[in-house]
């Protein structure tokens, strides 16, 4: 069954079409805020219009606009065409991209960028085993976090002090990396996943 997969959680908007663990198509820009504009004219452009039996979404975290927009069309397009609908994360796709480009490494974390001058963190060992959860940090307990592990994302330009030799800064989340991702971190019910508290609170009784 061909997978669609929808990747709009930070400045990268990308798409692919997998079947089985091969990939059909991919599309994948770097569009800082332009995610509504691009992720339909994108999914048209894959092979038959990117139709698939399932349908594949990164909940976050990552960009609140992003996220949404990449979670609407999933939804539409798993109820337009009956097809079955799972989330993932951003934070341990970027892990099993950077431990598949380099294959030596045996720990790492992906820092990306989480508003409010916050990044949002999660450490894993080799070949992806979660070892911390999902947290928001400031950038100097980020940086105490980090224990001498590689960092990889997007939110590492805020941490001051990375040796650049032991970082990917570049690193975005990208939709054919879906791929190396184990069933394990695919089935996340297709809702985002902010990582934060909401900054709004409920007015008291």
């Amino acid at each position: 069954m061909r997978t669609l997969v929808i990747e709009t959680a930070t400045a990268a908007c990308s798409v692919a079409l997998l079947d089985g663990g091969e990939i059909v198509a991919a599309e994948h820009e770097v569009v800082g805020r332009g995610h509504a504009e691009r992720l339909l004219p994108m999914i048209a452009a894959l092979p038959e219009g990117g139709r698939a039996g399932h349908i594949l979404v990164d909940c976050g975290p990552g960009s609140f606009t992003g996220v949404r927009v990449g979670i609407a069309a999933a939804r539409a397009l798993a109820l337009g065409w009956g097809a079955s609908l799972g989330g993932y994360s951003s934070l341990p796709l970027l892990a099993a991209a950077a431990f598949a480009r380099n294959p030596g490494m045996r720990a790492l974390a992906t820092i990306i960028e989480g508003g409010h001058g916050e990044v949002f963190m999660q450490t894993f060992d080799a070949p992806l085993e979660p070892i911390t959860a999902l947290v928001s940090l400031r950038p100097e307990p980020a940086l105490a976090a980090l224990a001498g592990r590689f960092a990889v994302g997007s939110g590492v330009r805020l941490l001051a002090g990375v040796d650049p030799a032991h970082a990917d800064a570049d690193a975005l989340p990208s939709a054919a990396d879906a791929r190396l991702l184990p069933p394990r971190f695919t089935s996340l019910a297709a809702v985002p996943l902010y990582g934060r508290a909401p900054d709004a609170k409920p007015s008291a009784a």
